[in-house]
């Protein structure tokens, strides 16, 4: 048998933040107390620092199979432990795409094999593939994923009949990217008549605009309403969109949810100037009027999660002109202490964020015993100091693509350690040599 005891931890779990020990077996937290002791156990004193569930991010492409000169299923999961992130849910829009279930399990078999993280994929709707969707068993992998958008080019949905049938035709719930693609492709002719390839990179908000995000969300609730399926809306990124969602019912009683990811709660369209297009995201970094909106929609729970869309490419594709330098960037391994940070500005309560970032996307896609500290839960947990001062510099940045949008912040917390399943997975800067991680399984 394999124990571990932490003792002194500073637990925050179902919105109490409390002091005691964990003893850990198996990969289950088996006991939470006071003061346990157990002679066979290898103990660990964590000295009053914070312990946190692990954080579950609901939406990262790790670029593989495919696009691995920008990641891979490997280096991106082992930044995402260095950063408190035990479970993610990975993107359709690889080379091949996840669009067949052979392909699914192509993935799955990747992971396994080399993923420090725990791990799902979203299977890939498209104009073309609804026979295969209706293959798909509903515990096989964390949900369905539609681009209302064109980010990701011919996996873009614009049939609506299809689209309807999609959403009549799975009992998974379905994420979307919701831009309307007729109002980007008029405002991208507007600018390239004006501009040609080279548009000034502070009037990407204004091509992937306010409108275009609104028109696209509210036409994807009106559907789900219509429809009755269950429709979760990644990214919202404008004050208008926040609107559309609900905070009169709980999370468990949502058919309709909502998520906001960690770039538009930090970034506004101020920062372009600075930024660039490191911070050229689809949906676009909006105005502070619209990253206050947000942050009001999430700490009154319109917004029910928070999460990455991390999305590495290499500095050579991003510092392209406009036209084709790509969407995204890469933040899992800085997106829990940019969350801290946010806390410690008096922005957001740790109690808040952990149910925004753990027990939240637990519910929402109805993990197995996740998402939680927990006796019986599996043991994903993240030790974080509060008392560190920790700089984002290219020496210890970890995404393969060698570059951080938080470079140049010092951040006030740090992560210590992680466990994933109860194996020490990242310990003070050292990663395991074994990989502990698991395909998610669900209660559905």
């Amino acid at each position: 048998m394999s124990k571990i005891l932490l003792k002194n931890a500073k637990i925050v779990n179902e919105n109490r933040v409390f002091e005691s020990d964990l003893l850990l077996q198996d990969g289950f937290i088996s006991r939470i107390d006071g003061d346990i002791s157990d002679e066979h156990a290898q103990v660990i004193d964590l000295a009053g620092d914070l312990l946190l569930p692990g954080i579950i991010d609901d939406q990262v492409h790790f670029r593989e199979p495919g696009l691995t000169h920008k990641g891979t299923i490997a280096t991106e999961s082992r930044a995402a432990i260095a950063g408190g992130i035990t479970t993610f849910m990975e993107q359709p829009n690889t080379n091949p795409q996840t669009t067949t279930l052979e392909k699914l399990e192509e993935k799955f078999a990747i992971a396994a094999r080399d993923s420090y993280a725990n791990y799902s994929f979203l299977f890939g709707g498209t104009n073309d593939n609804l026979e295969e969707l209706k293959r798909l068993d509903k515990n096989a992998c964390s949900g369905v994923k539609l681009f209302l958008g064109s980010s990701t080019g011919n996996m873009l949905v614009d049939n609506e009949e299809v689209l309807e049938k999609i959403f009549k035709n799975t009992e998974m719930v379905i994420s979307a990217h919701c831009e309307d693609e007729g109002t980007i492709r008029a405002n991208m002719a507007e600018y390239q008549a004006k501009f040609g390839d080279d548009i000034p990179i502070k009037y990407h908000p204004l091509i992937r605009s306010s409108e275009a995000c609104y028109l696209s969300s509210s036409k994807a609730i009106a559907l789900a309403k219509s429809t009755g399926a269950r429709l979760h809306v990644f990214h919202v990124s404008t004050g208008i969109e926040t609107d559309l969602f609900t905070n009169s019912i709980s999370l468990e009683e949502k058919k309709i949810t909502s998520e906001v990811c960690i770039h538009h709660l930090w970034f506004s369209d101020e920062d372009y100037t600075e930024k660039g297009t490191l911070i050229k995201w689809n949906p676009a970094v909006k105005t502070s009027t619209d990253r206050e909106k947000l942050w009001e929609a999430l700490l009154d729970d319109r917004i029910d999660v928070v999460a990455t869309d991390h999305a590495p490419h290499t500095l050579a594709e991003k510092t392209n002109p406009y036209t084709k330098a790509p969407s995204g960037g890469p933040l899992v391994q800085h997106a829990l202490l940019a969350m801290l940070q946010k806390q410690s500005e008096g922005k957001i309560t740790l109690e808040k964020a952990v149910e925004k970032m753990c027990h939240n996307p637990a519910k929402l896609f109805d993990l197995d015993r996740r998402g939680f500290i927990k006796e019986g839960y599996y043991a994903d947990l993240v030790q974080v100091n509060r008392n560190s001062q920790n700089e984002v510099k290219k020496d210890n940045i970890l995404y393969k693509c060698g570059w951080s949008p938080f470079e140049g912040v010092t951040f006030g917390s740090k992560v210590v350690r992680t466990f994933v399943n109860g194996h020490l997975a990242f310990d003070q800067g050292n990663f395991s040599n074994e990989r502990k991680a698991m395909r998610l399984t669900f209660s559905r």
